[in-house]
């Protein structure tokens, strides 16, 4: 049997040291990190870290969203560890290691890793609900301008209009948006925006 840990953040200037400091104070035997969204288990370290474990092993992260982002994506997750015969341990959930039936051990986890994730899943429809009520007061009142185009032909900065472009001479190249994303680290919504508005 061994703990292994998992580490998640969602940009690339997040930093891993407080996830990583809480799992060395569990003995965690190797740690295994991403740095991208949790939207998916498609994730690199995460699936070598499947392929690494086996049965009896225990996987620890510091909390329930570093293995995804909404019940579908922690159900799915959940379901390839225990499919692997693993234990997860969340730390910053109450813990059942004292408890010698390991039926019962996994019934008490597998109950409250089934509340936490619903009650994860209940504060985002919130917050999404509360943002989407707040636009459409602010749309009323005259206030909401949505999000602002940062690149455009008018920028200021030159930088923008360089990559805004670069953009508009791929576009009239035909080259796919996918392609440009990649050479111009432009997101591809942005650049749909560019083309409905150039």
């Amino acid at each position: 049997m061994a703990k292994i840990g998992y580490v998640r953040v969602s940009t690339k200037d997040q930093k891993f040291d407080r996830q990583h400091e809480k799992l060395k104070a569990e003995n965690v035997e190797l740690i295994y990190e991403d740095k991208l969204s949790g939207k998916d288990t498609n994730r690199p370290k995460f699936q070598e870290l499947l392929k690494y474990i086996r049965k009896g092993d225990i996987v620890v992260v510091t909390e329930l969203d570093r293995l995804g982002r909404n019940n579908k994506e922690l159900t799915e997750t959940m379901d390839l560890l225990r499919t692997n015969g693993v234990t997860v341990e969340i730390l910053n959930l109450p813990s059942f290691k004292d408890i010698k039936d390991e039926n019962l051990r996994q019934l008490l986890n597998n109950l409250i890793l089934e509340l936490y994730k619903y009650q994860a899943e209940s504060e985002r429809r919130s917050i999404r609900e509360r943002q989407r009520q707040g636009i459409e007061i602010a749309k009323k009142n005259g206030v909401y301008k949505g999000k602002p185009v940062i690149y455009t032909k008018d920028t200021n900065d030159p930088l923008k209009k360089l990559a805004y472009l670069k953009v508009v001479e791929l576009l009239d190249k035909g080259v796919s948006k996918t392609k440009i994303s990649k050479e111009t680290g432009i997101s591809r919504p942005t650049i749909y925006k560019i083309e409905k508005n150039r």
